[in-house]
């Protein structure tokens, strides 16, 4: 009976394991974040300060077009008071007016209370209004265009960091495979050294030794790009230091896709860059920020309105026209006004001033235009190099690595020195790694194109 219950209790503890451990490892595998480019991309967008400084600031150009469409409607203007106020009756101007009475005594005081209201409708202001909305109303485009530069920023340094990670990684598989080529190699030295043969001596082993750790200097090096890589993939993305951030199985292979000519890319610059939109905005606000300092000229017509009431105890309401008792009446009205102000010299430095930063834009559009197709020419002659580069070095390293595998052979038959090893293996890892390299610069000149014309962020939310 005891043998049973052993049983049934270490099959129970074994069911308890096994559930633990699959609940592990399901745990394991959900805080695991595989992820591809477009993915960080994504993701990267999403947690950018940069791009919720742009939307503050953009919310910040809106205020300022909502206060300019404010002025179009009446303003108005409320006063109340309380407090005291002398005793008056009429008796003292009926049937005529006395010239004796006191003008103020304590004891002859009551309180009143009074609201007076002034409203003015603006009805033209030679533009003050509607150039300051104008302005406002470029600027909001300025801005929500910067966002959008900042956000191709993004796109261009996730791209690079992408493009390093993988670049480590091919480079740690390359000395990897470098390493076990030497590993047997040396083995297979050793062996023919005991064995007495003619082919090998003590200087292969310590030429093999020598080449070893100087793969494995390589190897650390690639272990610190690929971490350094992968840091900044996670800080760029919100994500924390201890994320288990893992990139899927992507190569740095190079995707043989026709590159168009250097004209449409200039094209697209012309078309599409945030910076000339922003030049082409910026203008058109300016421009609107001269004319609304030049409307300061002119007066402002308005319509206006007064509406005064006050009330006072102890004191005599007078209707007559020609007096106004300010603590004791009812009175309003409208007319038709203008506000003029007049200074010496303040509104044509304020003229002077927008106008000198419309030319100051003037001056930042010819250098756009001048620079600009510089870049973008640049970046394209990264990507033709780059391209014609990885096609020549897979070339040359492909007849490396049949040299390599040519001369290991020999030496494993006792046909070859070992010299032929390291001189093989040195060419191959050469023109692999300038492979890889070529690549790399291929992958990043496209992204910089991409940034330089201002391409189209794709699968990704801005």
């Amino acid at each position: 009976m005891n043998f049973f219950i052993r049983i049934f209790f270490l099959t129970l503890w074994t069911l308890s394991a096994s559930v633990v451990a699959g609940l592990a490892a399901e745990q394991a595998a959900a805080a695991r974040i595989v992820v591809t480019l477009d993915d960080c991309i994504r993701m990267s967008l999403k947690a950018a300060p940069e791009l919720g400084e742009a939307d503050s600031d953009i919310a910040l150009a809106t205020s300022k077009l909502d206060q300019a469409k404010a002025y179009r409607y009446p303003q108005i203007q409320m006063t109340t008071l309380f407090g005291p106020a002398p005793i008056a009756y009429k008796s003292a101007i009926e049937p005529a007016i006395k010239t004796n009475e006191a003008l103020f005594s304590i004891n002859a005081l009551t309180w009143f209370t009074s609201a007076d209201a002034t409203f003015i409708q603006p009805l033209y202001t030679f533009g003050k209004i509607s150039e300051n909305m104008k302005a406002a109303t470029h600027g909001i485009a300025v801005d929500r265009s910067r966002k959008e530069q900042r956000a191709t920023e993004i796109v261009l340094k996730v791209n690079e960091y992408y493009s390093g990670l993988l670049l480590a990684r091919e480079m740690k598989e390359l000395i990897l495979e470098v390493e076990e080529i030497l590993i047997k190699a040396r083995e297979k030295a050793q062996k023919l050294l005991d064995q007495g043969s003619d082919t090998v001596d003590e200087m292969d082993l310590y030429k093999l030794d020598a080449f070893s750790g100087l793969a494995t200097k390589y190897l650390e090096e690639a272990k610190k790009g690929e971490a350094l890589a992968l840091a900044a993939l996670k800080a760029r993305m919100g994500l924390p230091v201890d994320a288990q951030l893992v990139t899927g199985t992507e190569r740095l292979v190079l995707v043989d896709a026709e590159i168009p000519p250097l004209a449409t890319y200039l094209e697209n610059a012309r078309r599409r860059r945030h910076e000339f939109n922003q030049i082409s905005e910026g203008l058109k606000a300016r421009s609107a920020l001269v004319e609304a300092a030049k409307a300061e000229y002119y007066p402002d017509i308005f319509l206006g309105g007064l509406f005064s009431w006050a009330y006072a105890d102890e004191r005599d309401k007078v209707q007559n026209p020609y007096i106004n008792d300010p603590f004791n009446h009812v009175n309003g009205g409208v007319a038709l006004g203008a506000r003029w102000k007049l200074d010496f010299g303040i509104t044509g430095a304020k003229v002077a001033g927008e106008r000198a930063q419309y030319n100051r834009l003037l001056s930042t559009r010819d250098f756009a235009d001048t620079n600009i197709p510089l870049q973008v020419e640049m970046y394209y002659l990264d990507l033709k190099e780059a391209k014609k580069s990885a096609a020549a070095t897979r070339n040359a390293y492909l007849n490396a690595k049949k040299w390599a595998v040519t001369a290991i052979a020999n030496f494993d038959f006792g046909m070859g020195p070992a010299k032929e090893i390291f001189e093989a293996l040195q060419a191959y890892s050469g023109m692999r790694a300038d492979y890889f390299k070529s690549i790399y610069n291929y992958r990043v000149a496209a992204a910089n194109l991409d940034y330089a014309t201002s391409e189209p962020l794709r699968n990704s939310d801005k």
